[in-house]
């Protein structure tokens, strides 16, 4: 059932894609209704061209390293990344600096390189002993209860993309500021950095669900709730280190990025603001991933809904715009409604009952057996 799912998750996510590149289309007359400068809509528009390929290749990717994720098959993974990174950066210096297309030869090459990365992914799949007993070639079975499957994934979706929306309504919000090509270029630069670290607890979110899902499903409660509080220590130590060097940095950080006097100034300004961050989401995607494993998507959904979206968000732009502490209070608001929403998932977790998650996973397991879904019934 595992490659059924793998299949029946890339079909709805690759209809899903159909409406977004259609958005990524029109995404300069999008971007100038928000009240974005032509300047600034148009350079978007140009990247987001070439990332319309990149659409339909996460929506293989995910479910892919999900199928090999939740069969501890890692290391694969990992090494078809690196070799994926070492092409991209050739690649982007050819199209950028050698043929000279610019932004759209940037974003054309990152889409190139996320195929190459699926299709390498893919290969290892169709040819690995590992998956010899989960993937059993194509099946119609994927096109199967489709409405039912996307119910489903539905709450994981509506969590995982309030999220990822949450830091992306920042830098629309700080594209609206006074001299905004100030504010956009240092945000830019903080956040490229803070992604960096991110992928650390993006990992460590993987393994959280993983581990905390599969301990659930076999009956260890103590395991899963040892797996969560581990995984988290470890997550927000490493955060917090990454952070103190990010701060003691802060001056020359800019200079990775450009060589402008004025960006690194406000840069150093902002490493505050990054440092918290840093921190925070050392954090909070551990807890994300715990939720993930327990099945509480649509909880954690409806937490940050309510704090990024009515507490974070307009706190923000009460500081940034009215009274007038620019993007320092933009971030800083959109920091408070992160900080809300951890404090309240570390409560979730410190009070949760692992014996009535173990039967819950029992439950759901009961749902979704293959007995009731046998191979069998399926035309392939």
């Amino acid at each position: 059932m595992l490659g059924v799912y793998l299949q029946r998750s890339t079909v709805l996510l690759m209809a899903t894609g159909v409406p977004l590149a259609v958005m990524y289309g029109f995404s300069e007359p999008i971007l100038l209704l928000l009240g974005q400068s032509p300047e600034i809509a148009g350079a978007a528009a140009e990247f987001a061209y070439g990332l319309i390929p990149q659409i339909f290749a996460y929506a293989a990717n995910f479910p892919i390293q999900k199928f090999l994720q939740a069969q501890s098959i890692v290391a694969p993974s990992a090494y078809i990344l690196a070799a994926s990174m070492a092409l991209h950066l050739a690649m982007s210096w050819v199209a950028v600096y050698r043929l000279g297309l610019g932004l759209l030869g940037a974003s054309l090459t990152l889409s190139l390189t996320w195929w190459v990365l699926v299709a390498a992914q893919f290969v290892y799949i169709v040819k690995s002993a590992r998956c010899r007993e989960t993937w059993t070639g194509f099946t119609w079975a994927a096109f199967a209860d489709l409405a039912g499957f996307a119910k489903l994934s539905a709450a994981s979706a509506v969590m995982l993309a309030l999220e990822v929306w949450y830091f992306q309504v920042l830098i629309l919000l700080a594209g609206m500021l006074p001299d905004p090509q100030i504010a956009l270029d240092s945000l830019t630069v903080c956040t490229s950095i803070q992604s960096w670290v991110f992928m650390i607890s993006v990992g460590f979110n993987a393994a959280a669900s993983v581990r905390v899902g599969n301990e659930l499903g076999a009956g260890n409660p103590r395991s899963a709730a040892f797996s969560a509080w581990i995984v988290t220590a470890i997550s927000a130590l490493i955060a917090a280190v990454a952070g103190v060097v990010v701060f003691l940095l802060r001056h020359k950080l800019s200079y990775l990025f450009t060589g402008g006097e004025a960006v690194s100034r406000a840069v150093a300004d902002l490493c505050p603001l990054l440092f918290a961050t840093i921190v925070l989401c050392g954090i909070q995607p551990v807890l994300s991933g715990v939720a993930v494993g327990c099945g509480w998507q649509a909880l954690v959904a409806y937490i940050n809904i309510g704090c990024y979206y009515f507490i974070g968000v307009p706190l923000g732009v009460l500081l940034g715009f009215k009274f007038d502490y620019g993007i320092k209070g933009l971030w800083g608001g959109m920091i408070g409604g992160t900080l809300i929403q951890t404090i309240i998932l570390l409560w979730i977790t410190y009070r949760t009952d692992w014996n009535k998650e173990v039967e819950e996973a029992k439950r759901r397991l009961d749902r979704w057996d293959d007995a009731k879904q046998p191979l069998l019934a399926y035309v392939q």
